[in-house]
């Protein structure tokens, strides 16, 4: 039975990372396909493969029921095209790059979706948010003030701690997304 693997996490635990680590890795070899989102951020280097829009465009496909999940995080949209529902239909699990806060919807919508949770301890996280040199310095003290949601060990939920080598947490991510 096709499966939706919703991934979440705190900026810069790593989840573009892992994810194209494991869509790599994967190539075709297995029934995953890997949704890209729209965002209103343009995009450049270092980023996520995104599609960027413009707030307006976004608003239109929004309300034209073009999305079959939608958020707003940080100032920005953030959406993923209905293209989901018909590749689900077809026999393909997927992979979408989510948003903790909107999970309760997400879960509404799709019942029977699988979390991700990526996780990795703070100085990995600053580091990475550093790196990456999309905040500035205050944007990344907020971000690691902000307290994560704890996760429970119910069913339906994969925890994947992100402190090691590239490698190792993709491998994680791969094993999870081959299970269902």
């Amino acid at each position: 039975m096709p499966q939706l693997f919703y991934i979440v996490g705190a900026s810069g635990v790593g989840k573009d990372s892992l994810m194209e680590y494991a869509r790599l890795r994967i190539n075709g070899s297995m029934p995953v396909l890997f949704a890209h989102r729209y965002i209103t951020r343009p995009p450049r280097e270092g980023n996520e493969n995104h599609v960027y829009v413009s707030p307006e465009e976004f608003r239109l496909r929004r309300d034209k029921g073009l999305f079959a999940l939608h958020w707003i995080s940080h100032g920005l949209y953030y959406g993923i095209g209905k293209e989901i529902d018909f590749w689900m239909e077809n026999g393909f699990h997927v992979v979408v790059n989510g948003s903790r806060q909107y999970l309760p919807v997400a879960l509404q919508r799709y019942p029977e979706l699988v979390t991700i949770v990526i996780e990795a301890d703070p100085d990995i996280i600053r580091r990475r948010l550093e790196n990456r040199g999309r905040e500035t310095a205050a944007d990344i003290e907020n971000r690691l003030q902000r307290q994560p949601e704890r996760w429970s060990g119910s069913s339906g939920r994969i925890s994947i701690h992100n402190n090691g080598p590239l490698e190792e947490g993709g491998d994680a991510l791969i094993a999870a997304l081959a299970a269902p």
